[in-house]
Parts: C-alpha cells; structure tokens; sequence
C-alpha cells in the first residue's frame, strides 16, 4: 500500500507527523510541488523562494538516509494541484496522500479540491496537525467561539498543555529501497530573484542548521530573552522564525526546547522562558484567527469598522517609508535591515508598522504586502496578526490612541544608537543624544540624511481625529 507524503512548509524528517504517518502505513514516496505562480500572487519573497529551494535540497539528503525518494512536480497555481497529484498517485499506484495541514483560505480551498481529486479516483487524503500546538476549532470560548483575546487564549492553552502536552513524534526508521530516484532540485525559479550571499549566510538550510540554532538559542539566550528581546543591536531573539515559517522546524521541537531549559516549567521558573513561550502562543493564536476569522485572508479588517478609516493615498511617503528615507533613524535602520537581510527585528516591526499607519496614516494593508515580498519569515497569519494589532484594526489590538514615537523608542531600546549606527554608517559621526533625531539640531546636511517627513505631534493629531470619527462597532 504506496503512501505519499506531499511536502509544503513542513521541510524536515523529525517530528513530522505526516511522513511519521506516511512511513508506518507503507513503502513512501515525497513529492514537493512548485507553484511559482500561486506564490507571486501571495507575495511570497523571493530571499523566501529560495531559502524553501535550499531547505528542500538539505530535505533530500535526509530523505535518502530513510530510502524516501523525493520527486517534484510543478502546478503553476493550486487550482492545478488535483490533477497533478491524481496524475502523480495514477503513475506510482499511491493508496494514500499524507499531508501535515495548512490553515489559509487558498490553502484549505486547495487541500479539500484535492481530496476531491483523489477521492474519485479511490485515493485516501489524510492529513495531520503539525504546523501548530493545538488543531484551530479546538481552543474554544464557553460559548463554543474562537477566542480574540490572547490572554485568554493563552489561559485555556496553559490548561491543555498542563493535561496534554504536545510530544514530539520520532524519527522514522529507514524503509527497504525503492528503485526510483528523487528528481533534481532547481536552484533557481522565474520570476524569483536570487538573494545575496550575505543574506544567504545569515540563513544556513536544513533542520540540522536549525536544531543547533535552537539549541544554541536554549542554552545562551533564552534566560534573559525577557530582557534582551526588545534591543535591537543585541542578539536577543531567536531568530528560528524562518525555520519556522518553512517547516524546518516544529513548534513541539521549540516547545520542548524551552521546557528542557527550564525543568519543565511554562508559567514558572525562568521568566526568560515564560516569555518565549508566550511568543509561541502568540504565533499559535493568530493562525486560529486566520481559521476563526477568514475575512482576514480576504485583505479584510478583523474589526470592520475600521474599515472605513480614511487612509491617505500617499505613494511618495509610503516609497520613502520602504526605502528607508523618512528621517527618523530608527525608522529608516529597521527599513534597511529589512531589505537586507530578509527580517526585521520584532520591536521594530511594531514600531515601523505603526508609523506608516498612524504617523502616515497609510493603509496597513501596503506595509503587510511589502512585509510578505521582503520577509524570509513571511507568515500571512503572523505577518497580518502583527498589521493589524500595530494600525488598531486587528484582534486584541493595541488601544488606537496608543502610538510607538520612533524617537522616544530608539533612545530606549538603542541608547548608544548601536543598531543605528549599524544600518545608517552616514550618522555614525553623531554623538549618543544627537543619532536618535538629527533634524533636531539641524544636523540634516550628514550624510545627505534627509529630514524628518512628518510633525511627529500633528501627525499623531490626525491620526487620533480619525480613530475617533469612526463610528464604533
């Protein structure tokens, strides 16, 4: 009875359900398909694209250790995928798809048309939960709704894990061969251009890379990542969300990781720990919202109100705000960090994301597709979780009177303007008090920096004018 598992963004052998699945129901075949054209459409980045292409070549080699070939086919777009893979199943005698679940619109829309497909042609579709701790539909409000306050999210979350705690599956045992070799893996796709070395080296593929970063992140950093997560210039945070995003690593792997650490504690102990794990649950939460709440993956506001604020049509501020050229420093260090090296830090990502839409009053919806077209973390439930909860349109957002001032932020979280210095070398000459607002000691001529582009308080003035004429839900 020939299993196969069909890859997407779960790029490794351990703990992974659906091949753990696959393998111990019969001989396994992989399949990864390319779908170039669908991934433009969702703004996928290109640094994105090829860290999956890397990661998929790091997969094969771990696929062949288990005598698991991996095979490649191409659906420009997912409505092509039914037929692909009954064409696929048809041509390998499959009995069985496995698949770990995916949890957007498109990608629910997709997996059902497929098990359609596969259905009429007498092929089983069985999928698992894998990219999350808990299965959306099964953290529940009393009344039997999803939640939209972390907090209390978080609360029935703690309950579940205290009475049953997520394991990690085990590393299958390698099969008897199969006379049938994987396909060559392209290294480079239409359409997607190919990212520097440098940023490249920043992400090195493969589980093997990403367990030791995890590691690395448990044993030197996670007892302080309380207070180092918020400094920009220190190597405070993870930075595993790529491997993440891509699959190559499992929540189970991160939360297990923690726990270890911290004898087993999730509320207790290491406040460091406590806290990682709570930005787990953050991750977790948003993709039940994406299930909950699907006018989200339809470009839609969570609080629909909102939808009526009026977003200013500004396309010379929101490129100077993407290039990295509005005069704020902290602003324009975080834009350029971005660009290259395919992520941002986590603060800053609130920080400039509620510039552009409160300071610039511009719609949110520019700042998460340029977000999705540049990060090698593009996660459209996290990426629009972070949107919305920044421009006070979103699901236990932050209050809309509530605005991140860019400089007060850089003079705290960057004191010695480190981070600044780092990403913008032309202000490198400015002292400690004068990098975090040049223009205010008309410093503007440095470096050819430009001025700050808006009035920081009128600014703030007309974005608080039209929270409040909006009329409340």
């Amino acid at each position: 009875m020939r299993q196969l598992i069909w890859f997407r963004t779960d790029l490794r052998v351990q703990d992974n359900t659906a091949l753990t699945a696959a393998m111990q129901a019969g001989p396994t075949l992989a399949v990864f398909m390319l779908s170039p054209g669908q991934w433009l459409a969702h703004d996928d980045a290109p640094c994105k694209i090829d860290f999956w292409l890397r990661n998929l070549l790091e997969l094969e080699a771990q696929l062949r250790q288990l005598n698991v070939p991996l095979l490649i086919r191409h659906a420009e777009h997912w409505r092509d995928a039914p037929a692909v893979l009954a064409s696929l199943c048809h041509e390998q005698a499959i009995d069985s798809v496995q698949v770990n679940r995916e949890y957007g619109l498109h990608e629910a829309r997709r997996d059902r048309d497929v098990s359609d497909q596969l259905g009429s042609i007498g092929v089983g579709f069985h999928s698992h939960t894998d990219r999350l701790l808990f299965q959306p539909g099964s953290i529940l409000t009393r009344s039997g709704g999803y939640f939209q306050v972390f907090s209390q999210f978080r609360k029935v979350c703690y309950q579940r894990l205290h009475t049953a705690l997520p394991m990690c599956v085990g590393l299958p045992q390698a099969q008897a061969p199969l006379a049938i070799d994987s396909d060559p893996i392209p290294t480079r796709l239409p359409g997607f251009a190919r990212p520097s070395d440098s940023l490249q080296a920043l992400w090195p593929a493969g589980e093997v890379a990403a367990l030791e970063r995890l590691q690395r992140f448990a044993d030197e950093q996670l007892d302080t990542y309380d207070r180092q997560r918020d400094l920009p210039a220190q190597p405070g945070t993870s930075q595993l969300s790529a491997y993440l995003a891509a699959g190559v690593l499992s929540p189970r792997q991160c939360l297990h990781a923690a726990l270890r650490s911290n004898r087993g504690e999730f509320e207790t102990g290491s406040s460091g720990a406590i806290t990682w794990i709570t930005e787990l649950l953050w991750r977790e939460f948003y993709t039940h919202i994406l299930v909950g709440y699907p006018q989200v993956s339809r470009h839609r506001a969570f609080r629909t109100h909102t939808e009526a604020l009026p977003w200013r049509n500004a396309p010379q501020e929101l490129a100077a705000w993407q290039e990295g050229r509005t005069g704020f420093p902290l602003i324009d260090a975080a834009m350029r960090q971005l660009l290259a090296t395919g992520w941002m830090h986590n603060r800053l990502r609130m920080v400039v994301a509620m510039f552009l839409t409160k300071n610039l009053l511009i719609d949110w919806r520019e700042g998460e597709r340029f977000f999705m077209r540049h990060l090698i973390d593009g996660d459209l439930a996290a990426n629009n979780g972070g949107w919305q909860w920044s421009a006070s349109t979103g699901t236990d957002a932050v209050p809309y009177f509530r605005l991140f001032n860019p400089i007060s932020q850089s003079q705290r979280f960057d004191p010695q303007g480190r981070f600044i210095r780092r990403w913008l070398p032309e202000l490198d000459q400015l002292n400690n008090r004068q990098i975090h607002d040049p223009g205010a000691d008309s410093l503007l001529a440095v470096g050819n920096y430009p001025p700050p582009m808006v009035d920081l308080a009128a600014s703030r003035h007309r974005a608080l004018n039209a929270f409040k004429n909006l009329q409340s839900p």
